[in-house]
């Protein structure tokens, strides 16, 4: 069965990698870390935010965004990029249940080419003059609208 994912390009802060993954335990969702990360990706560093929810959540790790892109394509999954840079709101995109919500490091984004091989490429609307919502606060809220649209589990 297919079920929704969240997947962090190499994320940096390791508390909002721990909310996220705080996130996905409580949602039933699962989670892939595209490699390098910012941090030493271990319990010690995610358990602060992670809580004891750590061992409730599944999480793939991939050592570079190559291997998680080839993954992704044989398992027959859109990408779905969250991106400062889209036009496309998340309220007005159709979801599946085999959709991969991706968020990118909280310093920079995604590159360029991942940008590109992404399926669609959403927005979270906000008021002129800002630049972005914290990573896992945006996580909470494309996931919550990608599960009301898929039936919520």
């Amino acid at each position: 069965m297919n079920q929704l994912r969240i997947a962090l390009y190499q994320p940096d802060i390791p508390g909002n990698t721990g909310t996220i993954l705080r996130l996905a335990a409580c949602l039933g969702l699962k989670v892939d870390i595209i490699e390098p990360a910012g941090f030493v990706l271990s319990d010690k560093n995610l358990r602060r935010a992670g809580m004891d929810y750590l061992a409730s959540v599944a999480i793939t790790r991939h050592v570079n965004f190559e291997s998680f892109d080839a993954w992704r394509r044989q398992e027959s999954r859109r990408l779905v990029l969250a991106s400062t840079k889209a036009a496309t709101p998340y309220t007005g995109f159709r979801f599946a249940p085999n959709d991969i919500l991706m968020f990118g490091r909280e310093s920079a984004g995604v590159p360029d080419h991942v940008h590109e091989l992404a399926d669609a490429r959403l927005i979270i609307p906000m008021v002129e003059g800002q630049r972005s919502i914290n990573v896992a606060m945006s996580a909470a809220m494309m996931a919550g609208e990608a599960m009301r649209q898929i039936a919520w589990v």
